[in-house]
């Protein structure tokens, strides 16, 4: 996972963007990639190895079909011996579909690979329990076994230059827990940062992951929304007793959709959950509050009993 696409660009060009002048950023994106990446290739070759390059978006990951191709892809990269090279498409994605942070994107990525260790390389040494930029006593946090208890150490500490800070970082540990992956967080100057964190030295913080949940569930966790549900009481319950979603549950639906696409399921303003929908949005609001002996009759045909089956949801 890397970053530094865009300033490598800007440097290149010879431009000073406004802080929202987003087209000429995503030119210098553009310009940086190559620069990055010849210095991830000459870096690598050192050592008699090949890299390759990924570039996402949020949209082609929340796509079902993308996100097997590039499971195949990274396996047949390990498969040869070259080591992929990921970042954010920063020359194509808007800012309603990003992936946010690179912390964010990196996790993503470790738990569609199914990766045992994510390490991120940070300028700070780790998670401490307050900020030690502005508390001299704050103390280096090294083990966490459960990343929702430390979410209020994360405050707003980050670097200038990259684009999350602690709270991003937390947010990486949440989605690696879900995979399975245990997560370090170090900083980029220790000596040896990587070869400690990844056989068990004393560096930084470590994430301990919890309990591993599907690969289907962990993608529709992380995929970009194409809409929301509202749900009543009783289908909230239903859904935490890992039951399906009927269309009599549903009170409303906002945004255009297509069946197969990921929404949010929302009860009384509360995110509840994600899932993959089996109609699509004009489809749902025909049927929302309906019983499922009613869906023929009302749009002349009926794909499931079910809005969104049991094994498409995600409990957030």
């Amino acid at each position: 996972m890397s970053s530094g696409a865009i300033p490598l660009g800007i440097k290149a060009m010879g431009v000073t963007p406004k802080p929202k002048e987003i087209p000429i950023r995503q030119a210098a994106a553009s310009v940086g990639q190559g620069i990055l990446m010849k210095e991830w290739g000459d870096s690598f070759q050192r050592f008699g190895m090949t890299v390759g390059q990924i570039l996402l978006t949020m949209d082609t990951y929340s796509d079902r079909d993308s996100v097997v191709n590039l499971h195949n892809t990274v396996n047949s990269l390990l498969e040869h011996g070259v080591v992929p090279i990921f970042n954010e498409n920063d020359a194509i994605r808007t800012q309603e579909i990003r992936f946010g942070d690179n912390d964010t994107l990196s996790a993503i990525i470790a738990s569609r690979v199914d990766a045992d260790l994510l390490v991120i390389l940070s300028d700070i040494d780790g998670l401490y329990d307050s900020d030690p930029r502005k508390n001299p006593d704050a103390k280096l946090v090294p083990l966490v076994t459960d990343p929702d208890s430390v979410v209020s150490f994360a405050g707003e500490v980050g670097s200038s230059v990259g684009t999350g800070g602690m709270k991003t970082k937390i947010k990486a540990a949440q989605i690696c827990r879900d995979s399975g992956c245990d997560m370090v967080i170090a900083s980029s100057s220790a000596e040896n940062a990587v070869l400690l964190a990844s056989t068990g030295g004393e560096i930084g913080t470590l994430f301990v992951s919890g309990t591993e949940i599907s690969k289907k569930r962990r993608w529709i966790k992380s995929a970009h929304a194409s809409g929301s549900v509202t749900v009543d009481l009783g289908a909230e319950r239903a859904l935490h007793s890992h039951k399906s979603l009927l269309p009599v549950g549903i009170k409303g639906v906002d945004g255009d959709f297509a069946k197969g696409d990921v929404v949010d399921i929302v009860c009384e303003g509360r995110l509840i959950a994600k899932g993959v929908v089996e109609y699509s949005s004009s489809d749902l609001r025909s049927i929302a509050g309906r019983h499922s002996d009613d869906i023929h009759g009302i749009l002349g045909f009926k794909t499931h009993d079910d809005a969104v089956l049991s094994e498409n949801i995600a409990i957030l």
